[in-house]
């Protein structure tokens, strides 16, 4: 018996189980409320989330050199600001609409990054402390975010314990990952796995039809998120005296991105009816931005490159020869 040939993409390890989930959803549904483990498995998102979380946590190293640090400091505090911006934008002066999209769906898309993409990016084309950046830009993963920015603005009731709650896992994490080397190589190889069974889970709670509703907007938002947020965030990157290509390879969305709406949801239960549509958004641009975030950092290197050869220095950038 032949086994079946899988071509990998860039975002496939959520993408993939969450479309097996929305299909088992909207084919069987009965089956997905057989009870006993596997119920509670696809209904139990939120604990799903908190234990990803706890494993991000411990894969990621807090020690980097100063110039890393700032370099990573820089480009997400600049991506979080701008989905704040954007996110609480839409809600004020929009009604929570622009084209489809909520406050919600792009705070929760624009506001993380996949840091997996980043790190492969930065190998190929960055410098030591770009490849660095990724201990800081990692910090920005799970729900808080969006809890904080939508709480702080009044447009969500969510108390401080449970935002609080939210990124203790992801704290937890890191002290134990940073503590020991053992806890750090466990709780790393658990990441991956995990990122399959969330997928599957927030399929398992969602359809067909809630997927296409998130097609054209999702793309959208996808687009928004590298060469809009992109823009801005290579813009800083070059102002504080770095090339562009991390704040190029950090426009994308983050596969994390996807539990974020129902995370919400779980603590305000108002945001419950829009949750099923911005997941599906939010999981269009963790599609859309893996393929374009690469073309816009190789843009920026392509350019970089042309201006090297133009000052007739070699391969190095006019500006910092």
């Amino acid at each position: 018996m032949g086994r079946v040939k899988y071509h990998r993409f860039p975002g496939d390890t959520i993408v993939v189980p969450m479309l097996l989930g929305v299909i088992l959803n909207s084919l069987v549904p009965g089956a997905l409320r057989v009870g006993g483990f596997f119920t509670s498995m696809v209904t139990g998102t939120g604990a799903l989330v908190g234990v990803f979380l706890l494993f991000l946590g411990g894969s990621i190293d807090i020690r980097s050199t100063p110039k890393a640090l700032k370099t990573g400091a820089v480009i997400i505090t600049v991506k979080v600001a701008m989905s704040v911006l954007l996110g609480l934008g839409v809600a004020f002066f929009l009604q929570d609409d622009f084209l489809g999209l909520s406050s919600l769906a792009i705070i929760s898309a624009v506001s993380v990054a996949n840091n997996a993409l980043y790190s492969g990016i930065t190998a190929q084309y960055g410098t030591d402390p770009e490849k660095g950046a990724v201990a800081v830009t990692s910090l920005s993963v799970g729900p808080t975010v969006t809890m904080i920015a939508l709480s702080s603005a009044g447009l969500a009731s969510i108390s401080v314990w449970a935002i609080v709650g939210s990124v203790l896992p992801l704290l937890l994490g890191i002290l134990l990952g940073n503590l020991s080397p053992w806890f750090k190589q466990t709780l790393s190889a658990g990441v991956t796995p995990c990122i399959l069974v969330v997928g599957f889970a927030l399929g398992c709670n969602m359809s067909v039809q809630e997927l296409f509703r998130g097609g054209l907007s999702g793309i959208l938002l996808g687009v928004i998120t590298v060469f809009g947020v992109g823009a801005v965030t290579i813009l800083a990157d070059k102002l504080t005296g770095g090339t562009g290509v991390a704040g190029a390879a950090i426009s994308s969305t983050a596969a994390s991105g996807v539990s974020n709406p129902g995370a919400l949801a779980a603590v305000d239960p108002a945001y419950a009816a829009i949750a099923p549509i911005a997941t599906a958004q939010v999981a269009a641009s963790v599609l859309v931005s893996s393929f374009l975030t690469p073309v816009l950092t190789s843009l920026v290197v392509k350019r970089r490159e042309g201006r090297c050869k133009a000052g007739g220095i070699g391969g190095k950038d006019p500006e910092v020869a």
